[in-house]
């Protein structure tokens, strides 16, 4: 089973991408507060289509949402030859939620 739900807050503003094929793509980094000790884990979020459309016309830096999808990981080659990894956060749903407080 591949399932992660997450409840943070925006850590970048949305970023939109349209593919070559009319597929839109939407990044957005989430932070993830630690409890009892004051820090944070960083996921990068990802989501498609027309949700990703809504995530980047009403999210800013700062918002509160839950996240809930799937983990992937990501293999590429950089410029320089060096082998690198990345593991993200697909998201089916992205939820609006009030402030913390």
């Amino acid at each position: 089973m591949n399932t992660v739900v997450l409840i943070g807050n925006l850590a970048s503003d949305v970023e939109l991408r349209e593919l070559a094929n009319d597929k839109r793509v939407a990044s957005f980094l989430l932070a993830v507060d630690r409890p009892g000790d004051g820090k944070a884990d960083f996921f990068k979020v990802t989501t498609w289509d027309r949700q990703a459309e809504v995530c980047s016309e009403l999210l800013i830096k700062g918002n509160r949402v839950g996240v809930g999808g799937r983990l992937r990981q990501r293999s590429w080659e950089d410029s320089d030859g060096s082998k690198r990894t990345a593991i993200e956060v697909v998201a089916n749903t992205v939820e609006f939620l009030m402030p913390k407080g």
